[in-house]
């Protein structure tokens, strides 16, 4: 099965909204979407604290590659071992990466959503 994930900021409610949404789809039976899991910040300044252009980078190379340890995404992405561990650590308290019974990092999802809201 393919994993989406929508990554949204911009209003507070728009989670539990969207939770309501898919309550309402799941009541009527209507499974045709593909199931798609949500992580909703704030605001867009906290989305772009845990998702910089490096860790951006750090997800797509990860994608790729597939399962990788920290030692072979850092070199990999030429960065430090120490920056490519911290990256990993804060992707990973968010949800943005996975990790194996093995302990190998990976990127779950086949495509990330951005929404941003500008209004309520």
């Amino acid at each position: 099965m393919t994993r989406k994930l929508k990554v949204s900021a911009g209003e507070p409610s728009q989670g539990a909204r969207q939770f309501v949404e898919v309550w309402h789809t799941a009541e009527r039976g209507d499974a045709s979407e593909t199931p798609m899991e949500m992580l909703v910040f704030e605001d867009l300044e906290p989305l772009l604290r845990y998702l910089t252009p490096a860790r951006w980078r750090l997800l797509k190379s990860l994608r790729e590659s597939g399962p990788s340890s920290v030692r072979a995404i850092s070199r990999t992405t030429a960065r430090d071992y120490k920056s490519v561990h911290t990256d990993v650590r804060i992707l990973e308290s968010v949800g943005l990466i996975e990790r194996t019974e093995d302990n190998l990092v990976l990127v779950p999802w086949e495509s990330v959503i951005a929404e941003l809201c500008l209004a309520a």
